[in-house]
Order: structure tokens, then sequence, then C-alpha cells
């Protein structure tokens, strides 16, 4: 197990009613003024934005608001937050939604103290050393933004979607978690959020570090507690208890518990940033596609761990043939991803004929020309998994 510092101070308010509370929560977080960030027209539809602004009334905690943000958020709202926040000076950001909303707020938080431009900070120019406070309500369970101090925007000259990882800057303060306001989510918007926080799992499980038991053990029972629970609500979406633990696994997933004392891989989440960078397709479904098509490859390049994910996580009998194992178990997996309703080609994803010379100039253009930790992938190897990917 490698050396690692595991920093996670977020103050997660859980269960039935909690919205109530947020009102509260900036207070003692000593927010005087928030900018309220949410996306389209559900938290208003829902009456949840209602419900928060009442509390922070009640609490004596001034507003404005800044509605808009699109899935797979990009940079001019972002701009158009920091512009809106610093004239208004506000002190606190509160965004009311699911990561898009979160990474978007995240933005702006380290955008406001900032001189220059915000990109700065995705494009390694600079390193956020301050940020606005923030405080999360929580609607769709599945980026894990709420407990990260991570953010992910696409800017939009050039479609570039990098990431910015400050957990010291960027944790939120709180995060608000009802499961009850997750029960009109769409099918798909469900699905494609319990595929996302797989993904988070998979990219730290997926590592050369030995003497990792405790956490892939964690890795482990968290992925095989979202499949069960999975099959619960896309059946039920009314189930409480299948709801609730479909939230909080999407936390657990990418506080940064499960990856601690190993090396991580990332290469998926890289490899589907440019997809939903170009194609604008939801998240999770892009890595219901390139997920099973980077096992696949490396079940001929480092099957080892591929075989253990099989055997512990879909019950594979073990064998010593280990690709045999490795490949029975990416079936159960791409089966499971069908059975919630997820693609796994290009096709099912609605892209008939990838640009895939320009994904792999993308990706490797945006995050150099050796991606990911488990096998370190080179544009031959990158090509190669999108191809399985478009098979």
């Amino acid at each position: 197990m490698n050396n690692f510092t595991f920093y996670s101070p977020t103050e997660f308010v859980f269960g039935k009613n909690t919205e109530q509370q947020t009102g509260e929560l900036v207070k003692k977080y000593h927010g005087t003024k928030a900018l309220i960030v949410y996306g389209g027209g559900s938290v208003i539809r829902s009456g949840l934005l209602d419900r928060v602004k009442k509390s922070l009334e009640e609490a004596d905690i001034a507003y404005i608001e800044l509605g808009g943000v699109q899935p797979n958020p990009t940079d001019p709202k972002v701009y158009e937050g920091i512009e809106l926040g610093r004239r208004e000076k506000v002190d606190f950001l509160l965004p009311v939604g699911g990561g898009s909303v979160i990474d978007t707020a995240k933005a702006i938080a380290a955008g406001i103290p900032y001189e220059s431009d915000f990109w700065d900070f995705f494009t390694g120019k600079a390193i956020p050393q301050t940020a606005l406070r923030i405080g999360v309500v929580l609607t769709i369970p599945a980026a894990g933004s709420e407990g990260s101090g991570n953010s992910v925007i696409t800017k939009v000259d050039g479609l570039k979607k990098l990431s910015l990882r400050t957990p010291e800057v960027l944790r939120p303060a709180f995060a608000v978690m009802n499961p009850e306001v997750t029960y009109t989510l769409p099918a798909w918007q469900t699905a494609s959020g319990i595929t996302d926080m797989m993904a988070h799992i998979m990219e730290r499980y997926f590592t050369n570090t030995p003497d990792t038991e405790v956490t892939d053990r964690l890795c482990e029972g968290t992925l095989k507690a979202i499949i069960k629970e999975a099959r619960t609500v896309m059946k039920e979406p009314h189930n409480y208890g299948a709801r609730a633990n479909i939230m909080w696994a999407g936390t657990i997933a990418h506080n940064g518990i499960c990856g601690t004392g190993r090396e991580e891989d990332w290469a998926s989440h890289f490899m589907e940033h440019e997809i939903s960078a170009l194609y604008d397709v939801t998240h999770g479904a892009g890595l219901a596609v390139i997920f099973p098509a980077w096992l696949t490859y490396m079940a001929d390049y480092n099957v080892g761990k591929v075989a253990q994910f099989a055997e512990r996580v879909w019950d594979v009998p073990a064998s010593t043939d280990l690709k045999v194992v490795a490949l029975e178990g990416i079936a159960r997996f791409k089966a499971f991803l069908h059975e919630i309703g997820m693609p796994t080609t290009f096709k099912e994803l609605g892209i008939e004929h990838p640009d895939i010379d320009l994904l792999v100039a993308h990706l490797h253009e945006n995050k150099g020309e050796l991606v990911g930790g488990y096998v370190r992938l080179d544009r031959q190897a990158s090509r190669a998994i999108y191809e399985i990917a478009n098979s």
C-alpha cells in the first residue's frame, strides 16, 4: 500500500426533508449571501428550489440565482457566474442539482477571487489557492461531486473537456442529501448515474499497487451493493431504501476513500470526456460504452485484476485461465448495463460513425502521450479501445 493523505471535511446531512436545514448550514459555515446555482426546470417544478430559498430566508441569508446550467457544463456559464458573483458580492456558492451544477459552482467559487482566467486552473497553468465556500443540495446521485474536490468543465472553443482536482480548496463544506428528491428522476438519468458511480470505483480499483486488500474489498462491496440496489430502483423508482443506498453509494464512490493507498487509472474517464465533449452525450452512458471496451483490452494486457473483478463482483467461478474468467466477468457487466438500459457500443449510444482519429488526437493532446495507470495507453492502445467500443 502506498503512503497517502485522506482529507474529507464535508458534512453530509442525509435523509428525508433535510433540504429544510440548508439555511442554517449556510450560516454555520459563515455564508451571508449565497449564489444559488441550478440547471433546468426540475428543481423549480418539484418545489425544491422554493424550499431551499425559504430555508435561506428563515436563516436571514441573502441570495441571488443563476439558472440554466446544462449537462456537460461549459465555460460561458462559469464566466457568467463569476461576473454575477463579483458584482453582487456573494460569499457562498449553493448549487442545487447534480454533478454539472456542482462542478459549475466549484469553478465559479475558484474563479471569483482569482484575478486572471479561471480556465488557468483546468489547464494546469495555475493552482487555486483559495475559493468561496460551497454547500450542496444534491438532486442526482451520480458524479459524487458533493463529496469531492473535483470539477469538470468543457471549454466551448476547441471542445476541451478538462478536470480540476483540488480537494483542499473545493470540497463542499456540506452536502444535503434527501433521497426523496430523486424519485422523479427519469430511468435514463438514474441508470447513467449508477454507471458513473460504478466507473468512479473501478477507476480506483484497477491498480498495480500491491497489498490493497481493504480498499479492494471496499470497492467490491460497494459495487455489489450498487448492482443489487440498481435492480430494485429501476423497477421501483419510489423505493426509499434503494434510492437512499444508491445516493450514498455515489458519494462513497468518489469522495476518495476507495482510492486511498493505491495508484489510480482514470483512462476510461479521460476517453469518455472526449466523446461527450465532441458528441454531447450523457457522461454515464458514454462510460457504459468505454469501460467494457477498456476491460476487454486489459484482458489481453494486464488480466489479473480484471479476473479478480469478475470473480469477486460478478461471481464468476475461479479458473486457472484468467482470461476466460475476465471475459465472462465483462460479459456479465455488459449484461447488467443492458438490463438497466445503458448502451455498450457507439452505435447503441447513437453515434453511427465516431471520428476515432479525432477522439484519439484530442485525448492525447489534452492528457499526454501516455494515459492511465493500470496500463499506460499510447495512441495505438487508445485507438484499439475506441475500436472495440465501435464493434
